[in-house]
């Protein structure tokens, strides 16, 4: 079923969700405010914490290392010395 949003039409598949009272009316009424469906609104969330979640487990154990001064040397040494979790 196509939907227009910001001038752009799209498919979409329907699919059901069970919410809260006060979360469904949390929903609404940011809907309503906005003047948007509450779809919008829950596909708009929905995407938003699906890049969280992607972006989050996107980087490597290795990134910010440098920075880390709660880590000791020593533990870095042993993680070489294993392979850094090599198969």
């Amino acid at each position: 079923m196509p939907y227009v949003t910001g001038g752009t039409v799209g498919a979409v598949r329907k699919t059901t969700i069970y919410l809260p009272d006060a979360l469904e009316r949390r929903m609404r009424q940011a809907a309503e405010l906005l003047g948007r469906s509450r779809a919008d609104i829950a596909r708009e969330a929905l995407e938003q914490y699906l890049d969280r979640c992607e972006n989050q487990r996107g980087l490597p154990p290795s990134v910010g290392m440098g920075d880390n001064n709660a880590t000791a040397a020593a533990s870095y040494k042993e993680r070489l010395a294993k392979g850094w979790g090599r198969r």
